[in-house]
């Protein structure tokens, strides 16, 4: 059985240089962690919230060296849990870190964050590897099967320019993957938008749909072809004749994006569980290949502090190495 968390009590926290202009409620969703936001709102609103010892709402700006009171607050049983027994502290390789920001190498099967059925992810294992850190934020996501680069800001100004970065599509995000046939050389851009939606038990998906669709997303993938592979020993004739290495860029950031904009093409990626070729998966499993064929290669970007322009790269990691020897 867990230790019991000792009672809630008052807090005051004294808000930092790198919080300040930050409005109230995005500064407590930060601080207050695993407390619902509609908690959060209404002790704002009750007035149990004060800064400097006035009333304060939930649309003012929080200036440095502000002392915030806190009132006492009780977590859900799931949070208490969640916070007496914390997630394993792990590192991951390291491709760049400075002062501001750090980019990790993830590994696939790992989610980057917890939720959804998953306990912990590597933004939890991150915190608790590094509890010196004051900050460790995810600055984007990859989804839990697609390996490769993953920022992470270590201050809240790093962590807003590099959001703004990704939100005004001013960073160039390539993966290399791997799909099955021969992709025409002709074929770059993928411009379709794109719906998402649930299946019966919950689970997210999403759909190529019509322009016209009000709920549509933008959506836009650049595909170069870096050559064609052959299709492994061993494999059953008439699941795939070869495979296609490929760079993909994404203009837009949605869910599922590449995954869906290649399967709708015509060319699933290998070992994708969701949108792919379910027997040749299967096939190519027995083969060695266990996961899906998705990393996150390359990251173009401008220093969040300094305005430098940066390009980091991770390598396709080694179970992936050898199904990608291209032929032609």
């Amino acid at each position: 059985m867990p230790s019991a968390l000792p009672p809630a009590a008052v807090r005051h926290i004294t808000v930092d240089e790198e919080s300040a202009g930050q409005r109230l409620d995005n500064f407590l969703i930060r601080e207050l962690k695993g407390v619902p936001k509609t908690h959060i709102y209404r002790i704002i609103r009750s007035g149990e919230v004060r800064r400097n010892k006035g009333r304060v709402g939930a649309d003012d700006r929080v200036a440095s060296g502000d002392v915030l009171r806190i009132p006492p607050i009780r977590l859900s049983e799931r949070a208490e849990e969640k916070a007496a027994n914390p997630a394993p502290p792990r590192e991951f390789p390291v491709v760049f870190e400075d002062d501001a920001f750090m980019a990790i190498d993830k590994p696939a099967g790992v989610a980057v964050h917890g939720g959804s059925g998953v306990s912990f992810g590597v933004i939890e294992q991150m915190r608790q590897a590094r509890p010196q850190a004051r900050l460790l934020e995810l600055v984007h996501r990859l989804d839990r099967e697609t390996s490769g680069l993953l920022l992470i800001a270590k201050k809240k100004s790093a962590l807003k320019a590099l959001q703004d970065q990704f939100r005004e599509r001013e960073t160039g995000k390539t993966y290399l993957t791997l799909v099955k046939g021969t992709w025409p050389a002709k074929l770059k851009v993928l411009d379709q938008p794109l719906h998402k939606y649930l299946l019966p038990d919950g689970e997210r998906r999403v759909r190529v749909t019509s322009k016209d669709d009000p709920d549509g997303m933008h959506s836009v993938t650049l595909v170069r072809v870096v050559g064609r592979v052959a299709a492994p020993a061993g494999l059953a004739a008439g699941l795939a004749d070869s495979f296609s290495l490929l760079e993909v860029t994404i203009k837009t950031g949605r869910t599922h994006q590449i995954r869906v904009h290649l399967s709708s093409a015509g060319y699933p990626i290998a070992g994708d569980d969701k949108y792919g070729d379910f027997e040749l998966n299967r096939q190519l499993s027995r083969l060695g290949l266990r996961r899906m064929f998705l990393h996150a290669w390359r990251l173009r970007l401008a220093h969040p502090i300094t305005g430098n322009a940066i390009e980091l790269h991770a390598e396709l990691p080694e179970e992936l190495q050898s199904w990608s020897r291209i032929c032609v």
